[in-house]
Parts: structure tokens; C-alpha cells; sequence
């Protein structure tokens, strides 16, 4: 179907090279005593891409302009408009004219209703989620027996900040990967932390990868979008270097989901799921 059909275990931090979409512009470099300097500088490209599923024209989405099968597939999962591989007959992608194409064995007209009232959030470079209160309410707790401990949080995140090439070079993508406790399965990044992830699930859709044994970690805030991402998939574990907001931690809790933020020089925080990493201390 697509160049994600492939084992992505056989290739270790898949997509960590030779997809970065950058360019080098000059700027002006100001110092603290307001002297100036022209030098070039990297920064990320920024492309619309518009999704069409079942030749409707769904939504433009901005991005990095990479991955798109994976983005796609991510997208619809994430809004309900796939379930099951057997929903998906066929999803074609073009660069050149920034357009993906789904295609879907049935129609969903729960999703395209809910699509019409969606709602704009938080996200940065996408952010619409269709989530409602009977969404959460339908969305079963994630069943999972994978532990970790705290050398892995620590030792996966040092692995997102070496495989970090393009952030290193411009400062402006966010990065994700999945993860288990012993490495970095899946790597990607884009100028959207939604689109990261999107790309992620998508891949590990396309592949047949299991999820109930991985971490998902990005640079992202962890929002109440992003644990319903993850919910929906079956991802126990969820891995930030940034922060957790209040109603992503009452659904980690409610969804039986590990969340873990501010890791940073060898700390980190568990608002939920500590059960995953043993029992707490007295």
C-alpha cells in the first residue's frame, strides 16, 4: 500500500534521517549590545496540504510536508473517520501538488457530522478534535501490562533530543517517537506536535505495529487532545519534556494511562499511572 509496510522494528528510529524539509534564509543576528551580524540560518518549511477522503475535500493541514501517508492515516484515526485496517482501501499522496488522498471501504457519517461542528483547540500547526463528553465516555480504559522504570523515561528522552537533528539545526518542529522501554522504535517530527503524533499512529497503523507495549514521547504539551490520541490506540504510556494540563490528567486517570512530564536533567513527573513504574514513595 505505501512505503510504511515495512517491519518498523527492522529499522531502529525509522525516519530520523534524510526527510528533513528545511531551508537556509539570511537574517539579521542582533547581540546584546545591539550590534548586528548577516549570517545565514536554517529554519523549517511550512507547507498546506489538504486531505481528501473519499474524493471530499476534508481540510488543509500545515505542515512540514513530509510523511504524508502516515499524517493522513494518523489524522483520520485520530477524528474517527478509520477504525480497523479493513476501513482503509487505499491512501495515495503528492508532494508536488500537496495532496493526500483516503480512501475508505464505508462511509462515516458520525464523523462527518461530528466534523461540522468541530472544534478549534490548542494544538500548534493543527489542533481539531472532535472530542466530546460521550467520546470520553466511550473511549475504554487502556489495558496494558507494560512496566517501565526510571532509567528508561530518562534514557528515551536523552534518545528524542539525539535524534533531534532538524530541531537542533532550526528551533521550530516539535518531536515524537514511539518507543519501548529499550529504545526508539518510530521517530518524527513537524512544525505541529498533533501532526507528529498523527504521523506516528499513521505509521504504526500502515505497519501492524502493536502499541499496547510503547511510550509515546514528544516535546509537546500533554493536552487533553493528545491523551485521547493515545487512548484511542491503546498507548499506556505518554512521555513529555514539557508539562501536563489539568484535564489531560483526570483522563489519564480515568483511561488507566501513564502521564509524565518535565523531563529535565535526570527529573521527571508522574501525574498519573505510577502503578506502571512501581509503587510510590512513602
Amino acid at each position: 500500500m505505501t512505503s510504511a509496510d515495512r517491519n518498523p522494528a527492522e529499522h531502529p528510529a525509522e525516519g530520523a534521517g534524510g526527510e528533513e524539509r528545511v531551508a537556509q534564509v539570511p537574517v539579521w543576528i542582533y547581540d546584546a549590545d545591539g550590534k548586528a551580524a548577516a549570517q545565514p540560518q536554517w529554519v523549517i518549511e511550512e507547507h498546506p496540504v489538504t486531505l481528501f477522503v473519499n474524493g471530499e475535500e476534508l481540510v488543509t493541514l500545515l505542515c512540514a510536508g513530509h510523511h504524508l501517508d502516515e499524517l493522513a492515516v494518523g489524522f483520520c484515526l485520530a477524528e474517527g473517520f478509520i477504525d480497523r485496517r479493513e476501513d482503509l482501501r487505499e491512501v495515495r499522496s503528492d508532494a508536488g501538488e500537496r495532496r493526500v488522498d483516503v480512501f475508505t471501504a464505508r462511509e462515516s457519517a458520525l464523523a462527518k457530522k461530528l466534523w461540522a461542528r468541530r472544534t478549534v483547540t490548542s494544538g500548534c500547526g493543527k489542533g481539531t478534535l472532535f472530542y466530546s463528553a460521550m467520546d470520553q465516555l466511550l473511549s475504554a480504559p487502556v489495558e496494558s501490562r507494560m512496566r517501565i522504570r526510571p532509567a528508561d523515561v530518562r534514557a528515551r528522552m536523552q534518545d528524542l533530543n539525539r535524534l533531534s537533528r532538524t530541531y537542533r539545526r532550526t528551533h521550530g518542529v516539535h518531536n515524537s517517537a514511539l518507543a519501548t522501554p529499550e529504545a526508539v522504535v518510530v521517530f518524527r517530527d513537524d512544525i505541529g506536535r498533533h501532526n507528529a503524533v498523527d504521523m506516528l499512529v499513521g505509521h504504526a497503523f500502515l505497519a501492524g505495529l502493536p502499541l499496547d507495549d510503547k511510550m509515546l514521547i514528544t516535546t509537546g504539551r500533554l493536552t487533553s487532545e493528545i491523551l485521547i490520541k493515545a487512548a484511542k490506540v491503546g498507548i499506556p504510556v505518554l512521555v513529555s519534556r514539557n508539562t501536563a494540563t489539568t484535564l489531560a490528567i483526570e483522563l489519564a486517570k480515568e483511561l488507566n494511562i501513564t502521564l509524565i512530564g518535565y523531563v529535565r536533567a535526570g527529573r521527571f513527573t508522574v501525574y498519573a499511572g505510577n502503578h506502571r513504574l512501581g509503587a510510590p514513595p512513602e
